[in-house]
């Protein structure tokens, strides 16, 4: 589990490419202090794990599926990216539950300076949009940021210059891709809403005849 509080942006210092597959290789400084073999590292938001380390760069296996939903496969040698490492039990919690598993991606449609703030408007699918609620949060190329407005289609966030500066996102321009992770308590609060079939649905089922918790029932039942 990860937190979206970025540790340090490294640079990709090799690609291997498979027939859909890739081998990446990561240079890094902060996150080697205490890396082992295995550990999950979230590069650009999306969980990886080191299969190997070699001084200051480590390389991890990237498979078809997380290629087909991130925008892993447009990194090229000399990219810049987001680090930062599984969060250790007894660290601060200082972003949100980011499980860096990529969701899909946005395209940025607009960029705007105010002030010393910077907003950033982001295009995504509805499949994506269903979950994202102003003032709640989401990861953007894995930083945790707060969604500051929300629309058809777009929402938008507000970065201080400290965020800027550290993560990539200060690099970005409009048109840019970027890896989105929603907030996975909303996910599965739906799943519990509407998957249904289970012994906890049987009140529900009998009073809605779907196997859904609905208005009805909750008003029936004193919500």
């Amino acid at each position: 589990m990860f937190t979206g509080i970025i540790e340090e942006t490294g640079t990709i210092a090799g690609i291997k490419k498979g027939a859909q597959s890739s081998v990446l290789t990561i240079k890094g400084n902060v996150i080697f202090s205490d890396l082992k073999l295995g550990d999950s590292v979230a590069v650009n938001g999306v969980c990886l794990t080191a299969s190997s380390i070699s001084g200051d760069t480590f390389t991890a296996d990237v498979m078809h599926e997380t290629l087909s939903r991130s925008g892993l496969g447009s990194l090229r040698q000399g990219s810049r990216v987001n680090l930062e490492r599984a969060m250790a039990a007894d660290g601060r919690f200082g972003g949100h539950i980011v499980s860096g598993h990529i969701d899909g991606t946005g395209k940025i449609s607009d960029i705007k300076k105010d002030d010393n703030a910077v907003w950033y408007t982001v295009n995504a699918g509805a499949d994506l949009m269903k979950y994202i609620v102003e003032k709640g949060s989401i990861t953007i190329d894995g930083i945790s940021l707060t969604v500051a407005e929300v629309g058809t289609g777009y929402f938008k966030v507000s970065i201080i210059p400290h965020t800027a500066s550290v993560t990539t996102l200060g690099e970005r321009k409009i048109g840019d891709s970027v890896n989105l992770e929603n907030d996975i308590i909303g996910k599965y609060v739906e799943k519990l809403l509407y998957s249904g079939g289970n012994a906890n649905d049987a009140q529900s089922g009998a009073e809605s005849g779907s196997g859904k918790i609905s208005l009805e029932f909750l008003r029936q039942n004193g919500f």
